[in-house]
């Protein structure tokens, strides 16, 4: 067993999902050009390495890796939001060639499910909405 701290409390801040890609150019059309967000960092150990990369919008992190190891493809993420509709126009006004997302009612809110060029589903839900 660990000897407590004294004085230290705990403390946890949001998780940050690693999701896992097979191919950057995709990956920065996906999250970058459709989702809209902008790129945190990037990290190769050598140039021809895998990529290790953070992508952000408004808050929300989310790691990208080429790395075998770091995560499995098809996994999901859910991120609770505020103004679902009003980034529903933004998606569709887009008129990504590979997705045109729905909002889907649910007993706990509303959802919009888009699956990236990996398999990897990103949940965006408002609760309450109706």
């Amino acid at each position: 067993m660990s000897p407590v701290e004294p004085g230290i409390s705990i403390s946890l801040s949001a998780a940050i999902p690693t999701l896992r890609i097979f191919e950057e150019g995709k990956a920065r059309e996906f999250y970058c050009g459709f989702l809209g967000f902008s790129v945190g960092f990037e990290h190769r150990f050598e140039p021809d390495f895998p990529l290790y990369m953070e992508v952000v919008r408004d808050g929300l992190r989310l790691h990208l890796s080429e790395h075998h190891g770091d995560a499995t493809p098809g996994s999901a993420v859910l991120v609770p939001m505020q103004g679902l509709r009003t980034f529903h126009r933004e998606l569709a006004d887009k008129e990504y060639s590979y997705a045109r997302p729905a909002i889907e009612r649910l007993p706990w809110g509303e959802w919009i499910q888009v699956i990236d060029p990996f398999g990897n589903r990103l949940r965006f839900c408002q609760y309450g909405a109706s």
